[in-house]
Protein backbone atom coordinates (compact mmCIF):
# COMPACT_ATOMS: atom_id res chain seq x y z
CA UNK A 1 0.00 0.00 0.00
CA UNK A 2 2.63 2.59 0.99
CA UNK A 3 4.40 1.81 -2.34
CA UNK A 4 1.71 2.36 -4.45
CA UNK A 5 0.87 5.62 -2.29
CA UNK A 6 4.60 6.43 -3.00
CA UNK A 7 3.99 5.47 -7.20
CA UNK A 8 1.52 7.78 -7.18
CA UNK A 9 2.99 10.43 -5.43
CA UNK A 10 5.60 10.53 -7.92
CA UNK A 11 3.14 10.27 -10.90
CA UNK A 12 1.03 13.65 -9.50
CA UNK A 13 4.00 15.25 -9.33
CA UNK A 14 5.54 14.48 -12.63
CA UNK A 15 2.07 16.10 -13.82
CA UNK A 16 1.95 18.82 -11.51
CA UNK A 17 5.04 19.99 -13.15
CA UNK A 18 4.20 19.10 -16.65
CA UNK A 19 1.33 21.74 -16.24
CA UNK A 20 3.65 24.77 -15.72
CA UNK A 21 1.80 26.91 -18.24
CA UNK A 22 3.45 30.30 -19.03
CA UNK A 23 1.78 32.37 -22.00
CA UNK A 24 4.39 34.26 -23.80
CA UNK A 25 4.44 37.16 -26.35
CA UNK A 26 6.87 37.46 -28.78
CA UNK A 27 7.17 40.80 -31.44
CA UNK A 28 7.54 38.35 -35.17
CA UNK A 29 8.62 34.93 -33.64
CA UNK A 30 10.20 34.60 -37.11
CA UNK A 31 12.63 37.54 -36.77
CA UNK A 32 16.21 36.21 -36.40
CA UNK A 33 16.37 38.30 -33.09
CA UNK A 34 14.30 35.81 -31.69
CA UNK A 35 15.62 32.69 -33.09
CA UNK A 36 16.82 31.05 -30.06
CA UNK A 37 13.29 30.56 -28.77
CA UNK A 38 12.35 28.83 -31.73
CA UNK A 39 15.68 26.85 -31.16
CA UNK A 40 14.75 26.21 -27.48
CA UNK A 41 11.20 24.94 -28.41
CA UNK A 42 11.88 22.53 -31.28
CA UNK A 43 14.45 21.08 -29.32
CA UNK A 44 12.35 20.59 -26.60
CA UNK A 45 14.15 22.22 -23.62
CA UNK A 46 10.99 24.18 -22.11
CA UNK A 47 8.68 20.32 -21.95
CA UNK A 48 12.21 19.25 -20.29
CA UNK A 49 12.05 21.64 -17.94
CA UNK A 50 8.42 21.06 -17.33
CA UNK A 51 7.18 23.92 -18.99
CA UNK A 52 4.07 24.52 -21.66
CA UNK A 53 4.83 27.32 -22.96
CA UNK A 54 2.34 28.90 -25.05
CA UNK A 55 3.77 31.21 -27.35
CA UNK A 56 1.65 34.31 -28.85
CA UNK A 57 3.05 36.23 -31.92
CA UNK A 58 2.52 40.00 -31.96
CA UNK A 59 4.79 40.73 -34.51
CA UNK A 60 5.84 43.63 -33.21
CA UNK A 61 8.19 44.71 -29.86
CA UNK A 62 5.74 47.42 -28.77
CA UNK A 63 2.39 45.19 -28.99
CA UNK A 64 4.20 42.79 -26.67
CA UNK A 65 4.80 45.03 -24.34
CA UNK A 66 1.08 46.54 -24.69
CA UNK A 67 0.26 42.64 -24.04
CA UNK A 68 2.26 42.65 -21.15
CA UNK A 69 0.91 45.56 -19.34
CA UNK A 70 -2.42 44.53 -20.33
CA UNK A 71 -2.16 41.22 -18.87
CA UNK A 72 -2.97 39.13 -22.13
CA UNK A 73 0.72 37.22 -21.45
CA UNK A 74 2.90 36.91 -18.99
CA UNK A 75 6.22 37.13 -20.15
CA UNK A 76 7.63 38.79 -23.02
CA UNK A 77 10.55 38.02 -25.67
CA UNK A 78 11.30 41.68 -26.32
CA UNK A 79 13.94 44.33 -26.37
CA UNK A 80 15.56 44.86 -23.22
CA UNK A 81 15.04 48.63 -23.67
CA UNK A 82 11.25 48.46 -23.28
CA UNK A 83 12.37 47.88 -19.39
CA UNK A 84 14.12 51.55 -19.32
CA UNK A 85 11.36 53.02 -20.81
CA UNK A 86 9.04 51.88 -18.50
CA UNK A 87 10.78 52.39 -15.91
CA UNK A 88 10.67 56.25 -17.21
CA UNK A 89 6.61 55.72 -17.14
CA UNK A 90 6.69 54.39 -13.26
CA UNK A 91 6.02 50.55 -14.50
CA UNK A 92 8.74 48.02 -13.08
CA UNK A 93 9.84 45.67 -15.55
CA UNK A 94 12.83 43.78 -15.59
CA UNK A 95 14.85 41.18 -17.98
CA UNK A 96 15.99 38.27 -16.57
CA UNK A 97 17.74 36.19 -19.13
CA UNK A 98 19.82 38.29 -22.11
CA UNK A 99 19.57 36.49 -25.88
CA UNK A 100 21.05 39.35 -28.36
CA UNK A 101 24.07 40.76 -27.14
CA UNK A 102 23.88 43.37 -29.99
CA UNK A 103 20.40 44.61 -31.14
CA UNK A 104 21.32 43.11 -35.09
CA UNK A 105 18.70 46.24 -36.68
CA UNK A 106 20.09 47.74 -39.87
CA UNK A 107 19.38 50.79 -41.35
CA UNK A 108 19.23 50.87 -45.24
CA UNK A 109 18.27 53.64 -48.10
CA UNK A 110 16.31 51.73 -50.89
CA UNK A 111 19.24 51.36 -53.76
CA UNK A 112 17.63 53.49 -56.23
CA UNK A 113 17.87 56.41 -53.70
CA UNK A 114 21.33 56.15 -53.13
CA UNK A 115 22.91 58.95 -55.13
CA UNK A 116 20.43 61.31 -53.04
CA UNK A 117 20.30 59.45 -49.58
CA UNK A 118 24.07 59.21 -48.62
CA UNK A 119 23.65 59.91 -45.12
CA UNK A 120 21.48 59.41 -42.41
CA UNK A 121 21.34 63.35 -42.21
CA UNK A 122 19.76 62.99 -46.00
CA UNK A 123 16.60 60.80 -44.42
CA UNK A 124 14.29 64.01 -44.15
CA UNK A 125 11.11 64.49 -45.02
CA UNK A 126 11.45 60.57 -46.06
CA UNK A 127 9.00 57.58 -45.22
CA UNK A 128 10.75 55.17 -43.24
CA UNK A 129 9.27 51.74 -42.55
CA UNK A 130 10.01 50.19 -38.90
CA UNK A 131 8.64 47.09 -37.76
CA UNK A 132 6.13 49.31 -35.52
CA UNK A 133 5.81 52.50 -33.91
CA UNK A 134 7.40 52.36 -30.29
CA UNK A 135 9.05 49.35 -31.21
CA UNK A 136 12.89 48.95 -30.92
CA UNK A 137 13.92 49.39 -34.50
CA UNK A 138 11.97 52.49 -34.26
CA UNK A 139 14.12 53.50 -31.03
CA UNK A 140 17.35 52.83 -33.25
CA UNK A 141 16.10 55.02 -36.03
CA UNK A 142 15.09 57.58 -33.66
CA UNK A 143 18.65 57.63 -32.20
CA UNK A 144 20.38 58.02 -35.47
CA UNK A 145 18.46 60.45 -36.71
CA UNK A 146 19.40 62.69 -33.26
CA UNK A 147 22.91 61.57 -33.87
CA UNK A 148 22.62 63.12 -37.79
CA UNK A 149 20.96 66.81 -35.84
CA UNK A 150 17.51 65.59 -37.08
CA UNK A 151 14.10 65.11 -34.64
CA UNK A 152 11.81 61.69 -34.74
CA UNK A 153 9.20 64.31 -36.49
CA UNK A 154 11.79 64.97 -39.58
CA UNK A 155 11.03 61.92 -41.18
CA UNK A 156 7.55 59.33 -41.52
CA UNK A 157 7.18 56.09 -39.93
CA UNK A 158 5.60 53.60 -41.29
CA UNK A 159 4.77 50.13 -39.88
CA UNK A 160 6.23 47.48 -41.99
CA UNK A 161 6.16 44.19 -39.85
CA UNK A 162 8.85 41.86 -40.02
CA UNK A 163 10.24 39.20 -42.92
CA UNK A 164 8.23 38.84 -46.49
CA UNK A 165 6.10 42.04 -45.40
CA UNK A 166 9.31 44.19 -44.50
CA UNK A 167 10.84 43.26 -48.14
CA UNK A 168 7.73 43.31 -50.04
CA UNK A 169 7.05 47.37 -48.61
CA UNK A 170 10.66 48.08 -50.09
CA UNK A 171 9.99 46.53 -52.94
CA UNK A 172 6.89 48.38 -53.24
CA UNK A 173 8.26 51.53 -52.98
CA UNK A 174 5.82 52.08 -50.29
CA UNK A 175 8.87 52.86 -47.88
CA UNK A 176 11.97 54.39 -48.76
CA UNK A 177 13.97 53.71 -46.07
CA UNK A 178 13.44 51.03 -43.84
CA UNK A 179 14.86 50.01 -39.78
CA UNK A 180 14.64 46.16 -39.59
CA UNK A 181 15.72 42.96 -39.13
CA UNK A 182 17.05 39.54 -40.53
CA UNK A 183 15.76 37.74 -42.37
CA UNK A 184 14.35 40.76 -43.88
CA UNK A 185 17.96 42.56 -44.77
CA UNK A 186 19.97 40.09 -46.15
CA UNK A 187 16.46 39.68 -48.58
CA UNK A 188 16.92 42.89 -49.59
CA UNK A 189 20.75 42.85 -49.59
CA UNK A 190 21.00 39.94 -52.25
CA UNK A 191 18.05 41.24 -54.03
CA UNK A 192 20.39 44.76 -54.39
CA UNK A 193 17.29 46.70 -52.83
CA UNK A 194 19.28 48.65 -50.45
CA UNK A 195 22.16 50.29 -49.18
CA UNK A 196 22.94 49.94 -45.88
CA UNK A 197 23.54 53.36 -43.54
CA UNK A 198 23.75 51.89 -39.68
CA UNK A 199 24.33 47.95 -39.42
CA UNK A 200 24.56 46.37 -35.65
CA UNK A 201 24.39 42.60 -36.39
CA UNK A 202 28.53 42.60 -35.73
CA UNK A 203 30.75 43.36 -33.32
CA UNK A 204 32.59 45.95 -35.19
CA UNK A 205 29.40 47.36 -36.61
CA UNK A 206 27.75 47.28 -33.38
CA UNK A 207 30.81 49.20 -31.99
CA UNK A 208 30.69 51.78 -34.55
CA UNK A 209 27.15 52.70 -34.27
CA UNK A 210 26.99 52.13 -30.76
CA UNK A 211 30.07 51.81 -28.70
CA UNK A 212 29.84 48.35 -27.56
CA UNK A 213 27.60 45.66 -26.64
CA UNK A 214 24.40 46.30 -26.32
CA UNK A 215 21.56 44.05 -25.14
CA UNK A 216 19.22 43.40 -26.99
CA UNK A 217 16.42 40.45 -27.27
CA UNK A 218 15.72 39.08 -23.72
CA UNK A 219 12.87 38.02 -21.90
CA UNK A 220 11.01 40.46 -19.54
CA UNK A 221 8.41 40.25 -17.27
CA UNK A 222 7.13 42.64 -14.47
CA UNK A 223 8.92 42.22 -11.61
CA UNK A 224 5.39 41.29 -9.49
CA UNK A 225 5.18 38.38 -11.94
CA UNK A 226 9.17 37.67 -11.28
CA UNK A 227 8.44 37.65 -7.68
CA UNK A 228 5.39 35.20 -7.30
CA UNK A 229 7.02 32.86 -9.84
CA UNK A 230 10.75 32.98 -9.22
CA UNK A 231 10.41 28.55 -10.05
CA UNK A 232 8.66 28.95 -13.44
CA UNK A 233 11.50 31.81 -14.04
CA UNK A 234 14.18 29.89 -13.22
CA UNK A 235 12.95 27.31 -15.65
CA UNK A 236 12.35 29.51 -18.61
CA UNK A 237 15.69 30.41 -18.02
CA UNK A 238 17.22 27.28 -18.08
CA UNK A 239 15.87 26.41 -21.23
CA UNK A 240 16.26 29.52 -22.84
CA UNK A 241 20.37 29.25 -21.69
CA UNK A 242 20.78 26.08 -22.65
CA UNK A 243 19.53 26.82 -26.28
CA UNK A 244 21.95 29.74 -26.63
CA UNK A 245 24.83 26.87 -25.17
CA UNK A 246 23.47 24.66 -27.67
CA UNK A 247 24.03 27.66 -30.78
CA UNK A 248 26.86 28.78 -29.59
CA UNK A 249 29.89 27.15 -32.13
CA UNK A 250 27.10 25.78 -34.29
CA UNK A 251 27.05 26.25 -38.30
CA UNK A 252 23.99 27.87 -39.65
CA UNK A 253 23.75 24.92 -41.42
CA UNK A 254 23.41 22.72 -37.86
CA UNK A 255 20.98 25.37 -36.68
CA UNK A 256 18.65 25.15 -40.12
CA UNK A 257 18.07 21.78 -39.51
CA UNK A 258 15.95 22.73 -35.94
CA UNK A 259 13.67 24.98 -37.84
CA UNK A 260 10.55 24.78 -39.46
CA UNK A 261 10.84 24.81 -43.50
CA UNK A 262 8.60 28.17 -43.68
CA UNK A 263 10.95 30.01 -42.01
CA UNK A 264 13.57 29.82 -45.17
CA UNK A 265 11.01 31.94 -47.06
CA UNK A 266 11.47 29.24 -50.09
CA UNK A 267 15.17 29.85 -50.14
CA UNK A 268 17.24 27.54 -47.70
CA UNK A 269 20.64 29.05 -48.98
CA UNK A 270 19.60 32.88 -48.57
CA UNK A 271 18.73 31.83 -45.31
CA UNK A 272 22.06 30.16 -44.51
CA UNK A 273 23.17 33.42 -45.38
CA UNK A 274 20.79 35.49 -43.28
CA UNK A 275 22.35 32.70 -40.11
CA UNK A 276 26.05 33.88 -40.76
CA UNK A 277 25.12 37.57 -40.85
CA UNK A 278 23.34 36.78 -37.59
CA UNK A 279 25.36 34.15 -35.44
CA UNK A 280 27.70 36.19 -33.70
CA UNK A 281 24.70 39.02 -32.37
CA UNK A 282 23.61 35.98 -29.65
CA UNK A 283 24.90 35.75 -26.23
CA UNK A 284 26.91 32.73 -25.44
CA UNK A 285 25.97 33.12 -21.82
CA UNK A 286 22.63 34.76 -21.65
CA UNK A 287 24.18 37.15 -18.50
CA UNK A 288 24.24 40.94 -18.76
CA UNK A 289 27.52 42.85 -18.40
CA UNK A 290 27.33 45.53 -15.57
CA UNK A 291 28.00 47.87 -18.35
CA UNK A 292 26.52 47.56 -21.39
CA UNK A 293 22.85 48.45 -19.89
CA UNK A 294 23.87 51.70 -20.01
CA UNK A 295 24.22 52.22 -23.81
CA UNK A 296 20.33 51.68 -24.41
CA UNK A 297 19.74 54.67 -21.45
CA UNK A 298 21.96 56.97 -23.51
CA UNK A 299 19.77 55.81 -26.87
CA UNK A 300 16.89 56.25 -25.68
CA UNK A 301 17.69 59.78 -23.69
CA UNK A 302 18.87 61.15 -27.15
CA UNK A 303 15.49 61.42 -28.35
CA UNK A 304 12.79 60.41 -25.60
CA UNK A 305 12.36 63.24 -22.84
CA UNK A 306 10.60 60.99 -19.87
CA UNK A 307 13.91 58.89 -20.29
CA UNK A 308 16.22 61.64 -20.18
CA UNK A 309 14.23 63.90 -17.50
CA UNK A 310 13.78 60.42 -15.15
CA UNK A 311 16.15 59.32 -12.96
CA UNK A 312 16.16 55.69 -14.24
CA UNK A 313 17.79 52.99 -11.91
CA UNK A 314 19.62 50.63 -14.52
CA UNK A 315 19.97 47.78 -11.74
CA UNK A 316 16.20 47.48 -10.93
CA UNK A 317 15.79 46.65 -15.04
CA UNK A 318 17.66 43.48 -15.31
CA UNK A 319 18.54 40.82 -12.72
CA UNK A 320 21.78 38.30 -13.19
CA UNK A 321 20.06 36.15 -10.18
CA UNK A 322 18.46 33.18 -12.52
CA UNK A 323 21.51 33.15 -15.10
CA UNK A 324 23.96 32.31 -12.30
CA UNK A 325 21.72 29.80 -11.05
CA UNK A 326 21.16 27.27 -14.42
CA UNK A 327 23.06 24.22 -13.58
CA UNK A 328 26.28 23.45 -15.35
CA UNK A 329 25.96 20.72 -18.25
Amino acid sequence: MRRWVLGWLVVLSALSLAQTRVVLGVGGKTAVVYLPLTVVERLGYFKEEGLDVVIQDLQAGSRTLQALIGGSVEVVMGFYDHTIQMQAQGRDIVAFVQVGRYPAIVLGVRSDLAGEVRSVADLKGRRVGVTAPGSSTHFFLNYLLAKNGLKPTDVSVIGVSVGAQAVAAVQNRQVEAISNVEPAITLLQERGLIRILADTRTTKGTREVLGGEYPAAVLYTTRAWLERNPETAQRLVNAMVRGLRWMWGKSPEEIAQVLPEEYFLGDRALYLKVLANSLESFSPTGRFSDTAPLRPLVVLSSFDPKVAQAKIDLKRTYTNAFVDRVPKR
